[in-house]
């Protein structure tokens, strides 16, 4: 099998976290739920996915991360406790249904006003449509990168122009997060939403918010805390304030594997390494007749490249790839519709071939062969 879904999920984890997460389902209790051995342990591996998680994005400490179970659900927490009734938002046309919808939620129950900035057909973003979004807004919730198109775009930059306008700036980096080299702390964002079972070689079911310190997110479910149940609401300390229930303690143990991993390797390598495999895919593709490329205009890329070939539909084309070449690849709409309507793919979707840290170059040239004969036959 010939793995390029790594946009969905990596499936292929570095062998410390499939150790962890067996190690911890047969050792660990209730974290924070108790002082016995078991309990401890479990309460020790949390705080441990606090300080990874931290460390390699470089946030603001391990009282900053409060965990979820995706980025979709860190993304409504920040948005949902950060956005008040009637408030301004703004977002660009190439953010994940996990911003829109909310988004879109609030506009429906709470009368807020919902801006979107333009992504140009090329898949760059418009900045004079961003900038003139931002006038009286209250909330930025942008994407690092395109999980369509694999753009990334100029966090800085946006982070600069929403603090001017002062607005919060919350970053969906689902896309980037273990996968390209930044600070947390030091691109001026607010809040930086995460998940695990990507690039950064988690579980499922593991990713979570970094929160800048002093900044008050009201939570989206209350419940059992560990601490203060007594009180008849849900603690406003970080990180309880965001978490409700018993932790993931068992996922959160692989996930923090998975962060040592990349620190190990160094996340700026695992980057070059993903670039220079999506470069000599783009090189590769060039030559194949037939085969067109969706963006790529705002001069870099993750690891994703997404093509279509000639008319067809991109779920046929996934489907002769898995068939024929047991080459994984994921086709259709990405639950990105504005991007498409950018890129003008709504009706055939894109093929989404995306690398990951445990990919080859033989991985890229045999994807390249499959597509070949498939466009050429």
């Amino acid at each position: 099998m010939i793995y390029l879904d790594n946009a969905a999920t990596t499936m292929n984890k570095p062998q410390a976290v499939i150790d962890a997460v067996c190690g911890a389902m047969t050792s660990f209790g209730g974290p924070g739920r108790g002082s016995h051995q078991a309990a401890l342990d479990a309460s020790l591996a949390v705080f441990e996915a606090r300080q990874a998680v931290s460390g390699l994005l470089g946030a603001w400490g391990a009282g900053s991360v409060s965990f979820a179970l995706n980025a979709t659900m860190a993304l409504n927490i920040a948005i949902d406790g950060l956005l008040p009734a009637g408030g301004v938002a703004v977002t660009t046309a190439a953010s994940h249904n996990s911003v829109l919808r909310p988004l879109n939620r609030a506009r429906d129950e709470r009368g807020c006003q919902v801006r979107v900035a333009a992504i140009l057909p090329d898949g760059s973003l418009d900045w004079e449509s961003y900038e003139r979004a931002l006038v009286g807004a209250s909330l930025v919730v942008a994407t690092h990168a395109s999980n369509v198109t694999g753009d990334v775009y100029d966090i800085e930059r946006m982070a600069a122009f929403a603090r001017k306008a002062d607005a919060l700036f919350v970053l969906d980096a689902a896309q980037t997060a273990g996968a390209w080299a930044f600070s947390a702390s030091g691109i001026g964002a607010d809040v930086v939403c995460f998940t695990g079972h990507k690039s950064l070689y988690g579980p499922q079911g593991t990713g979570g918010l970094c929160v800048r310190p002093g900044l008050d997110i009201a939570p989206l479910v209350e419940g059992g805390s560990g601490v203060h149940s007594f009180d008849e609401r849900h603690p406003r300390f970080m990180p309880e304030a965001l978490e409700a229930g018993t932790a993931n303690a068992h996922g959160l143990a692989g996930l923090a594997a998975g962060c040592c991993w990349l620190a190990e390797r160094g996340v700026a390598d695992v980057q070059a390494h993903i670039e220079g495999l999506v470069t000599r895919f783009l090189e590769g593709v060039a030559d194949i007749d037939g085969v067109k490329v969706l963006g790529g205009g705002s001069g870099q890329r993750c690891g994703i490249v997404a093509v279509n070939v000639g008319d067809a539909d991109s779920g046929e084309i996934a489907d002769r790839l898995a068939q024929g070449w047991d080459v994984c690849v994921r086709p259709g709409a990405h639950c990105a519709p504005l991007m498409h309507t950018a890129l003008g793919t709504q009706q055939q979707g894109v093929v989404r071939f995306s690398f990951g840290a445990m990919n080859s170059q033989w991985d890229c040239d045999d994807a390249l062969s499959a597509l070949r004969d498939i466009a050429c036959p």
